[in-house]
C-alpha cells in the first residue's frame, strides 16, 4: 500500500468511525448547547534548517466572550523532516472552567490539565488546493477532586487520546496563498480516548471549522469563521451520556518566522 492510499483509507476510516459513534446511543443521551468564542494565536519560529519552536495560546470563551470555557497554553519543538513532514514534541497547560448547566467536572469546579503530546503533520498541494493532515498522540494528566469539599485537585490520572485532523485551504485569487491573498479553509478533527482510565467517552469530541483567511504578509495570516465542537463528557448523568453541542466564532492569528513555506502554517485549531 502506497502512502497516498494509506492517507485515503485513514480519511475514510475516520469518517466511518465518527458516523458510527454519532449514530450509537441517540436515544440515551443528554444534549446541552453553548455559544462559544475561540480567540487563538499560533506561532512557529524556525531556528535552523531542521529545528523550530512552536508557541500558542487559545483564549476560549462561553457565551461568545463573557464567560470562561478554557485557557490553553501550548509549546513544542518542531523537527522538519523535509518541506512536507513535520514532527513535534510538546507540552500543554490547560485550565477548564465549570461552564454550562452540566459542567465537565462533576463537582462544578475548574480543573487543571498538564498534557504531553507527540505529533506528525504532512502538508502537500493538489493544484491550488493546500492539504494538511495531522496525527497527534496525547498523554493527559487531568486534575480531579476526591470530594466536593476538597479545595484543590488531589490526583492527576493519565488519560490517553488520539487525534486526527484534515485541513483544506484554497486561495480565492491567484494560484497560491501569498501576501495579500484571501483564502477559504475547512477542517475537521476527531478525538478518540483509549486506555483503562477512559470511561464512557471513547469518542471524546469532534471539531469542524469553516474559515475565511487573509495573508497579511508572507509570515502572518488571520482567519475568522465558524466553529462546531461536539464533546462527550467522561461520565453519565442520570444514566445518560452527556454531549455538549458548542457552536460559535473562531479567530486565529498565525505567525511564522524564517524559512517556513506557505504550506507549513501551524494548524492547532
Amino acid at each position: 500500500m502506497t502512502f497516498t492510499n494509506f492517507k485515503k483509507w485513514l480519511l475514510c476510516g475516520s469518517f466511518v468511525l465518527l458516523l458510527t459513534v454519532r449514530l450509537h446511543g441517540q436515544n440515551n443521551r443528554l444534549n446541552t448547547y453553548h455559544q462559544i468564542g475561540w480567540y487563538n494565536y499560533f506561532g512557529s519560529f524556525k531556528i535552523s534548517k531542521k529545528i523550530g519552536i512552536h508557541t500558542e495560546y487559545q483564549f476560549r470563551r462561553n457565551n461568545f466572550i463573557t464567560d470562561w470555557q478554557q485557557s490553553l497554553l501550548r509549546t513544542g519543538i518542531n523537527y522538519h523532516l523535509n518541506q512536507r513532514v513535520i514532527f513535534r514534541l510538546g507540552y500543554g497547560w490547560i485550565e477548564t472552567f465549570p461552564y454550562g448547566k452540566i459542567p465537565i467536572n462533576g463537582f462544578s469546579k475548574d480543573f487543571t490539565e498538564h498534557r504531553l503530546f507527540q505529533m506528525v503533520q504532512h502538508n502537500h498541494k493538489e493544484g491550488r488546493l493546500e492539504i494538511s493532515q495531522r496525527l497527534m498522540l496525547e498523554q493527559r494528566f487531568v486534575g480531579q477532586y476526591s470530594t466536593l469539599n476538597t479545595l484543590n485537585e488531589d490526583r492527576f490520572p493519565m488519560l490517553n487520546r488520539l487525534r486526527y485532523m484534515g485541513r483544506f485551504q484554497y486561495p480565492l485569487k491567484g494560484q497560491s496563498i501569498q501576501k495579500n491573498t484571501p483564502y477559504f479553509c475547512i477542517y475537521d478533527e476527531i478525538f478518540i480516548g483509549f486506555g483503562k482510565q477512559v470511561n464512557v467517552n471513547v469518542f471524546d469530541q469532534n471539531r469542524l471549522g469553516l474559515l475565511l483567511g487573509y495573508a497579511l504578509s508572507e509570515n502572518t495570516r488571520i482567519e475568522v469563521g465558524y466553529l462546531n465542537q461536539t464533546l462527550q463528557l467522561g461520565r453519565l448523568v442520570n444514566g445518560s451520556s452527556v454531549f455538549q453541542n458548542n457552536n460559535g466564532l473562531i479567530v486565529n492569528l498565525n505567525f511564522t518566522w524564517s524559512q517556513l513555506s506557505s504550506t507549513e502554517v501551524p494548524l492547532e485549531k
